[in-house]
Formats: C-alpha cells, sequence, structure tokens
C-alpha cells in the first residue's frame, strides 16, 4: 500500500485532464471535481455528460471540455449546508505511478482553494495519508505545468469581461457569463470577496485567492450584494485606477445604495419622488409624520433591499411607535408617504446607457403592500408612458449609473419615483418580457470600448 500526501497532483486520462492539483481530505466521504456547463445526454442508450473543467486555480482561461457516463448522482451538502443533487461519473485517476478507478461527483467548486477533493471513498483501501506531508508521489512545477497546458490555451479575439459578484449560480450572473460567451467574449466570474488588491504607485494590482494577477480585464460588470459593498467598491475603484472599464462605477452604486443620498440626488434634479422625511431626534417624531401626510406611511431602512427593511404604519400611533424604536437602537430610516391610489402595484424598468430596454408591472401579494418579486409579488408586461420612459433614464442619470432596475410607482400627481437599483436582477423581466437583457448589456459594453468583431 503506497502513501500520499495531504495534497497531490492527480492525472485523468480518460477525461483528458493532464494534471489537477487535490485535497486529499480522509474527513470528506466524496471526491468532487471543478465542473462546469454540465450538460447530460443520452448516448448509446446511456446517460453520459459534458462538461468543462477549469483545472488551474490561477489560470481560468485553461478549460478541458471532458465527457463520461453518468454512473449515478449522490445528494451532497454544500459548503452552505444546503444539499444538493449531483452527477457521478466513473473515471481512471493517477497519481505518481498509481492508477486505479474512482467516483467523481460533479461540482462547482469556483470559491473552493482547490479544483479537487479526493475523498476517502477514493483511496481507503489503496492509500495510506500522510497529513504531514504533501506532493509525495511528485510535485508539477511550472514548466512541466505551461507545457502539459500548451494546446488548451487560445488565442480569443473577443474581449475579456469579468463578472464581480458572489454567487456563480445565480440566474442573473450566468445568464450574463452566456451572453458574454455567446459573443465570444471570455467571462470570468470573480467572487468579491475572494479578491483583494496591491496599493503601490508604480505597480498597483489586483489579485484573486492564491495570487492570481487580475490586472488583465478589458470591463467588469459588477453584481455587488449590499452586504459586501463598500467591500466590493473599493475592487471596483481599484480596477478603474487599472483603466478597466466598470459597468457601474463605483461611486454610482454607492449613491445609489444610500436611499437618503440619491433621495436629495433626485430632488436636486428635479425628479418626483414621493414626499419623504428624515430626522434623528425623537422629539421631532410627531412632526415628521405630519410632515408625509400622516399615516399610512412607509418606513424604510437606509440600505434596505428587495422590499427587506420596509414596514408600513397604519396609524400615527404605530408610525410614532416604529420610528422611535429604530431611533432608540440608532438605525437611519426614511419616513415616506404612502401611495393609497397605486393598490400596490409599482413598474420595474430595465435601463442600459439612458434607454429602458424592458419594463414590467409588479402587483403585490394579497395583503401585502410591497409589490417586489422577492416578496410574492407577481408581474406582468406593461406599456409605460413617455412620462415614465423619461423619469426611469434621469433617474439613472443623476445616480451616473449605466445599468439600473427603476422603480415607478403611478400616483394622482403622475408617476414618482421609488428606488433605483445598481444590480438588479435579470430572472423575472426575462421571463415576463422575453427579451435577452444580459446579451443588451454585453452590447452595451462592446459600443463603450468601441469593440467589432
Amino acid at each position: 500500500m503506497h502513501v500520499i500526501g495531504s495534497v497531490e497532483w492527480c492525472r485523468f486520462p480518460n477525461l483528458g485532464v493532464p494534471v489537477i492539483k487535490a485535497r486529499v481530505d480522509s474527513g470528506a466521504k466524496t471526491s468532487s471535481i471543478q465542473a462546469d456547463k454540465i450538460k447530460p445526454f443520452i448516448k448509446d442508450g446511456q446517460e453520459w455528460v459534458k462538461f468543462d473543467v477549469t483545472p488551474l486555480q490561477d489560470n481560468q482561461s485553461i478549460v478541458v471540455s471532458c465527457e463520461e457516463r453518468v454512473t449515478g448522482r449522490k445528494l451532497v451538502k454544500n459548503t452552505s449546508g444546503i444539499s444538493e443533487e449531483r452527477l457521478v461519473v466513473q473515471t481512471t485517476v493517477q497519481i505518481g505511478d498509481h492508477r486505479w478507478k474512482v467516483d467523481l461527483t460533479l461540482a462547482n467548486r469556483e470559491t473552493m482553494e482547490f479544483r479537487m477533493l479526493l475523498g476517502r471513498d477514493a483511496f481507503l483501501e489503496r492509500c495510506l495519508v500522510d497529513v504531514s506531508k504533501e506532493y509525495i508521489q511528485g510535485k508539477v512545477l511550472e514548466e512541466e505545468l505551461n507545457d502539459l497546458y500548451s494546446e488548451y490555451t487560445q488565442v480569443k479575439n473577443g474581449l475579456r469581461i469579468g463578472v464581480l459578484a458572489s454567487n456563480p449560480r445565480l440566474y442573473s450572473n450566468k445568464r450574463i457569463i452566456e451572453a458574454g460567451e455567446a459573443h465570444g467574449h471570455e467571462m470570468v466570474f470573480l467572487n468579491v470577496e475572494h479578491s483583494y488588491m496591491k496599493l503601490d504607485v508604480h505597480s498597483p494590482e489586483i489579485r484573486y485567492r492564491g495570487g492570481n494577477i487580475l490586472n488583465q480585464f478589458d470591463a467588469i460588470i459588477p453584481r455587488i450584494k449590499p452586504a459586501v459593498t463598500f467591500y466590493g467598491c473599493a475592487i471596483l475603484r481599484q480596477f478603474k485606477h487599472l483603466g478597466v472599464y466598470c459597468l457601474n462605477s463605483a461611486e454610482a452604486i454607492t449613491q445609489s445604495r444610500d436611499k437618503l443620498f440619491a433621495s436629495m440626488l433626485f430632488s436636486e434634479n428635479d425628479i418626483n419622488i414621493p414626499v419623504t422625511g428624515f430626522a434623528k431626534s425623537p422629539m421631532d417624531t410627531k412632526d415628521l409624520i405630519r410632515m408625509v401626510n400622516g399615516a399610512p406611511l412607509i418606513i424604510k431602512l437606509l440600505e434596505s433591499t428587495q422590499g427587506r427593511g420596509v414596514v408600513l404604519a397604519e396609524t400615527d400611533k404605530a408610525a410614532e411607535s416604529v420610528i422611535n424604536a429604530f431611533k432608540s437602537v440608532k438605525t437611519n430610516i426614511l419616513v415616506q408617504e404612502f401611495i393609497k391610489e397605486a393598490n400596490g402595484q409599482d413598474i420595474r424598468c430595465f435601463v442600459v446607457n439612458g434607454k429602458v430596454v424592458a419594463s414590467m408591472q409588479r402587483q403585490a401579494a394579497k395583503g401585502e403592500f410591497r409589490a417586489n418579486i422577492h416578496q410574492g409579488g407577481k408581474a406582468s408586461v406593461i406599456k409605460i408612458t413617455a412620462e415614465e420612459r423619461k423619469l426611469a433614464t434621469k433617474a439613472t442619470k443623476a445616480l451616473n449609473l449605466a445599468v439600473a432596475g427603476v422603480d415607478i410607482i403611478r400616483s394622482n400627481k403622475g408617476p414618482l419615483l421609488l428606488e433605483v437599483n445598481s444590480s438588479p436582477g435579470l430572472e423575472g423581466i426575462e421571463m415576463v418580457t422575453g427579451i435577452d437583457i444580459a446579451k443588451v448589456m454585453i452590447q452595451g459594453i462592446e459600443r463603450k470600448l468601441q469593440y467589432t468583431n
């Protein structure tokens, strides 16, 4: 019985993967390999699967296309504790001079340190593991690695575009990557929290988990979730400093996420919004309520999103209690008039480079005042008026956003702007309207960079 270390280089001759670094983990039962674009199909009456492997952690431009027969499915808990079904293939693995059959689950390991995990089912009766050592069966040097993968390095004529986000499986992120690849561009998913920077006058850098330098990008599409706004915008500023075009700038995103500042900008630019109030002292609460025409009224956290952190107070007394409760824990809020005649409806306009490319109407669920789809709202196609179109484009211009989801409400005073989202979701509006918004976003980058194929 031979000995292997806690990290080893594995070869997969039947898959065509020259070599891939694996974490050997006796604490894990199953083995998994990094796989993208997983597409099952039938061959000779049996289920097979096609998938892509990006075997090198620090070089996402190298992709190996694989094909293997499916031997089963396995329910596996991911790092978030959520169970997901994965396809299983059986193939030959070689470590050093030793070869044997191994079952592999196909998994997205984009955010993992290693592109492969070798679980105990793969080696328990064949090998002993010395966890104190690495590469017992031989180390692959960089020069050899370059030779092994030289044929997989392709010269691409398209742009290199990064999607700076948190979840590669999110519908919007997947659609943007698909649209970019369909246009011949190299699309790279970048986890915002795995990116970091070097601040230096002579050689500023952005690096990715493990030290891969990310300076060679033509454009970045930011899809930064609210929880990492500060860090994500810092990374965006560094990309801008390096001369990379960012579809939405850090400044624009920061402004849009601060609801108070955004509301002040709208007011300065003659953009109609519901009457809005802001105060700090509990002694001003009663007048604050009167100022927005009394209850019912809306109370919003300054950084709420997808309808979360938004409360409807139906009486002045209830409003006073909620407002003072927020103030007592030093939480900043906006108080806004409630537009009763909207009947729980609002309009989402998707704006790209100053043009409304799609719009839908959202209807709040019964007993709910928020029309957000994440809060159970139903969406339908709507034809917006010229005034609503102008309001949407004017709002994005005020915030200097190239891409935005603009929420508008119809009132007796005409259309009113509710808010502007700098990372709007694509799923609901693409499904309802049938418009390929991801494609429009890619075309917007192409025009900005004067790219022609």
